[in-house]
């Protein structure tokens, strides 16, 4: 055990106990919490950067992305889970063995989540819901949920939170078809005021419509359910709705750098795309690069939005529902007094750049060898400043 003497003279600040009979050394404290001290590596997925970071969501389309850009700079991530640990098995390639840790939690149960913050100095919630079911409501999960996330973090002495809620977030969100608006957006205003006052200088991120692999944006608006048809019902068919989507990489590469930024403490990032397009030119776009040449979009009718009532009393996760035809038509409106990405250094990606190869899966006649010039070029989306 000579190496024990090393390894005290080096990191003084932690208690030691030996048991003589079976001659092993535990750490029973750590009386600093500079678990930078730790350091280790030259950075890269086989080093330690000193930070520990609790990711919620981690199983999400953002989550993903998170973790592994966590990996690639030598972070230590924790990854509670709900629900089937096999779902999560992917992201251990993230980082180095035992660089990546999972742990059963409930959003209701304090102790679960005191567990999985309690050695962290980075705590990120990427918790969220869009739609209801009979366990859990949008406050529930939106406002509560964030709420508990952050109390317990500030008890547990974790030195940054970051916070994710939506561009739109808003206390009296427009309504289009149901009253009040949508509850999604709303509690997501509500979840952000509960944040500020459970740990003040928590960061929060803003994010837009969020497109990548396997995400509910392209995804949505290209599956079966949204369409009718040859026909996409949209609300004044689109002409009246602004969207600027953000790809899943910029957020991921964002998140990095307010980790590692002394200056992130209590801001406020609007997370967007470089520009703003019209959702007509949008879908558009996408049906397009999907080659469906026989495509219209149309007003909304009372058959749809039928249709969309009847879907949403699904059990399980509804393919489209109510709120979320609420929420989509709600312009996305940027706060020139607010930091964005690109403050962060992130060089943000057109969404022209990398549509076409994230529906490429999709296209029609997807196997056949055609030709050169046998399908058009898509039309580029106009774009709004």
């Amino acid at each position: 055990m000579a190496s024990l003497g090393l390894l005290k003279r080096s990191v003084p600040f932690i208690k030691y106990k030996r048991t003589p009979s079976l001659g092993v050394l535990w750490i029973t404290q750590r009386e600093n919490s500079d678990i930078a001290a730790f350091k280790k590596g030259k950075g890269g997925r086989s080093s330690f950067s000193g930070h520990v970071v609790t990711v919620f969501g981690a199983n999400g389309l953002i989550g993903n992305a998170v973790v592994n850009q966590l990996g690639k700079i030598g972070c230590q991530v924790i990854c509670p889970y709900r629900g089937e640990a096999y779902f999560y098995r992917q992201l251990k390639l993230a980082g180095d063995l035992g660089q990546i840790l999972f742990f059963p939690y409930d959003l209701r149960d304090e102790e679960s989540l005191y567990k999985v913050m309690k050695y962290s100095n980075v705590v990120i919630n990427l918790v969220g819901r869009d739609w209801e079911t009979k366990n859990f409501s949008f406050k529930d999960v939106n406002v509560d949920g964030a709420r508990n996330i952050a109390r317990i973090a500030q008890e547990c002495g974790v030195d940054k939170f970051i916070h994710f809620s939506h561009l739109n977030a808003q206390p009296d969100p427009p309504s289009f078809f149901q009253k009040g608006g949508s509850k999604y957006l709303k509690t997501k205003w509500e979840g952000e005021q509960a944040v500020r006052e459970e740990f003040p200088e928590a960061v929060i991120f803003r994010p837009a419509d969020v497109y990548g692999p396997g995400d509910r944006f392209l995804q949505y608006y290209a599956g079966k359910w949204r369409k009718s048809f040859r026909t996409l019902p949209l609300y004044k068919r689109g002409t009246a709705t602004v969207k600027r989507p953000v790809f899943v990489s910029d957020i991921a590469r964002g998140v990095v750098a307010a980790v590692k930024s002394k200056d992130s403490y209590g801001q406020v990032y609007e997370c967007t795309g470089p520009k703003g397009y019209l959702l007509s030119e949008l879908t558009d776009y996408m049906y397009s690069c999907m080659r469906w040449t026989q495509f219209y979009r149309t007003w909304i009718t009372p058959a749809f939005r039928a249709k969309v009532w009847v879907l949403g009393q699904l059990p399980s996760r509804p393919p489209i529902w109510i709120d979320k035809l609420e929420s989509e038509h709600v312009n996305d409106v940027i706060h020139e007094d607010l930091p964005t990405l690109e403050d962060l250094g992130v060089k943000l990606t057109r969404f022209e750049d990398q549509c076409y190869w994230e529906l490429k899966p999709l296209r029609r006649y997807n196997y056949m060898e055609d030709i050169v010039g046998e399908w058009p070029d898509p039309i580029l989306p106009k774009t709004i400043n």
